[in-house]
């Protein structure tokens, strides 16, 4: 730990984007939405450009198909930021149920017997999530990414 100030300073960088994002959560899950937009055109791209050095046709195929869609969903992405926004949102609320409805039955596995109480807890709290999402959407879109 040398260097300590830097992580001094990434803490209170950290700290005042936080802040920013619970002052500000429309701003804050724009900006999100945005990113993984950008983030979907990068690997969409980079997809395509490894298709060229992929060895046989079968493989340069199924490259392109996997990366024109992920490119296609960035740009959607990109050009459609509210609608993005919304559907992303959909879609956490969506892997949030399924990952709590798999924890409680994880839960109750006798691999896990020891954390039993914690798998249960978590994959409740993931419903219960999941739920209140789905409740109020798609108001709760605003305020889901940025939290």
């Amino acid at each position: 730990m040398k260097h300590w100030i830097f992580w001094l300073i990434a803490g209170v960088v950290s700290l005042l984007g936080g802040f920013t994002a619970l002052a500000n959560p429309l701003a804050a899950s724009l900006t999100a939405e945005l990113l993984a937009g950008w983030s979907f055109i990068l690997v969409g791209v980079i997809m395509l450009f490894s298709a060229f050095g992929d060895q046989g046709w079968g493989a340069r195929l199924s490259t392109v198909l996997l990366g024109l869609p992920v490119l296609f969903i960035g740009v959607n992405l990109i050009a459609h930021p509210l609608r993005g926004l919304i559907s992303i949102t959909y879609a956490v609320a969506v892997v949030m149920m399924i990952v709590g409805i798999v924890r409680l039955v994880l839960a109750f596995s006798d691999e896990l017997r020891p954390f039993r109480l914690i798998m249960f807890i978590s994959g409740a709290l993931s419903i219960i999530l999941a739920m209140m999402i789905f409740s109020n959407f798609p108001q709760s879109a605003a305020v889901v990414l940025s939290v």
